[in-house]
């Protein structure tokens, strides 16, 4: 029957990511990248409102990914006994793009971007590691605090911005592997959810299959 597949899924994307040499960057933001390095908006596709923009940067030594999101009222609520209910950004990563699998690898992991609410500072971001359910293999274990973030709150939204150093995503060698698997799932109380592509009611969040593919060029 039409209508009951969104046009998201009718396509399977490979989006290319810009190179840049100098990041993560010595001053008080980590990326501060240009509009050259947003991802585009597929929710429109679907007559999606788009609450948060993304951009993506890499290099040798690792990726980064920024977010901002406008239009909110109210302050984003992050606890982190409830990481799975707070604010923020879900971003899944393979290492290896594998397509056809169902079930995670060790090349696959998922991390949880939250822009307050950390135990240091109220106002401080911070980043979990998450365990992707049903793997068939668990990407290592890292310290979170191997990952940088920074974020920047304002009256109506904020900024994220986070480096995943090359120790933080298991097997990432862009010169042997220059494509990841990749997806995102951007959670707000106040102004509702983004997805890459497909929503909730797809396994995004352990099919691999359904994730989109970020090609690392120069």
């Amino acid at each position: 029957m039409p209508g009951l597949l969104p046009h998201r899924f009718l396509f399977r994307y490979a989006l290319p990511i810009r190179y840049e040499r100098k990041l993560p960057k010595s001053g008080k933001r980590l990326l501060d990248l240009s509009a050259d390095f947003a991802l585009p908006d597929f929710g429109a596709l679907d007559k999606v409102a788009q609450i948060g923009k993304l951009r993506i940067g890499w290099n040798e030594r690792g990726l980064g990914i920024a977010l901002e999101v406008e239009g909110k009222k109210r302050p984003p609520r992050c606890e982190p006994r409830a990481p799975e209910s707070a604010d923020g950004l879900r971003v899944f990563i393979d290492t290896r793009d594998t397509q056809n699998i169902h079930r995670a690898s060790r090349y696959c992991h998922q991390f949880g971007l939250f822009p307050c609410g950390a135990p240091t500072g109220s106002r401080d971001p911070w980043v979990e590691q998450i365990p992707i359910l049903r793997a068939r293999e668990e990407a290592p274990r890292i310290d979170p605090g191997e990952i940088r973030i920074w974020s920047a709150l304002s009256k109506t939204g904020y900024c994220l911005e986070s480096w995943f150093p090359a120790s933080a995503l298991f097997g990432y060698d862009p010169e042997a592997q220059p494509r990841l698997g990749f997806y995102f799932a951007l959670r707000d109380a106040e102004l509702g959810e983004q997805f890459l592509s497909v929503g909730a009611d797809f396994p995004f969040a352990i099919d691999p299959s359904l994730w989109s593919t970020l090609e690392l060029v120069r």
